[in-house]
């Protein structure tokens, strides 16, 4: 099994993947927090607009979902 070009090839990518993905799903949730945190209390009004317009659009698609 360890003998076979094929399974390094898939470990190899499938490192590679994670890695990427892994990189990927952090810089989401990064994107993801509330841009109020503590010690920022200076918020632009077109960030806040960007949140409700977000939420607005997560509560419609949840509305929707539950209608079916």
């Amino acid at each position: 099994m360890f003998t076979k070009t094929d399974f390094w090839i898939g470990l190899a990518v499938g490192v590679v993947a994670g890695a990427f993905g892994y990189k990927f799903i952090q810089s989401r949730a990064q994107q993801a927090q509330p841009a109020i945190a503590e010690g920022q209390a200076d918020v632009s009004m077109a960030e806040l607009v960007r949140q409700k317009e977000e939420l607005e659009d997560m509560i419609a698609a949840q509305q929707a979902q539950a209608a079916k």
